[in-house]
């Protein structure tokens, strides 16, 4: 298994195959149907960010290690858009700038282990996820 996967994001086509191989992924790390569906959801999620308001990005998918012996896997969604100006606000359920639920951020936060974003506007955004085998 390589140590890192970038597959870029333009298209609605292209979050199918990132959900996809992160499926992949969690399942040769061991991680339960049930996490592997989560984790394929959470990239969903960052992924249709960059299409919606970046129109350009990529996923980053890599298996991890703790230093404790555990396994998992980390997604990191990386793009060059708009950025995000009020991050607190765009982390509460049901805000949206666009005509989406308001979920995209916030749900994946509440599926994965680990959540960090960085952004600055005008700039784009880095959004690490990362999820631990149980």
């Amino acid at each position: 298994m390589s140590a890192e996967e970038r597959i870029p994001i333009f298209h609605e086509r292209d979050i199918v195959q990132a959900r996809q191989r992160g499926r992949e992924i969690a399942a040769e790390r061991g991680f339960s149907t049930r996490d592997q569906t989560l984790i394929a959801t959470a990239i969903s999620e960052v992924a249709r960010n960059i299409v919606v308001y970046a129109r350009e990005g990529h996923i980053v998918l890599a298996p991890i290690d703790s230093d404790d012996g555990r396994r998992g896997i980390s997604v990191t969604a990386i793009d060059h858009g708009p950025g995000i100006a009020n991050v607190e606000l765009a982390m509460r359920d049901g805000f949206s700038t666009g005509k989406s639920l308001g979920l995209g951020l916030p749900g994946a936060r509440r599926l994965m282990d680990d959540f960090e974003i960085e952004t600055a506007v005008g700039q784009g955004t880095t959004v690490r996820l990362r999820k631990w085998v149980k």
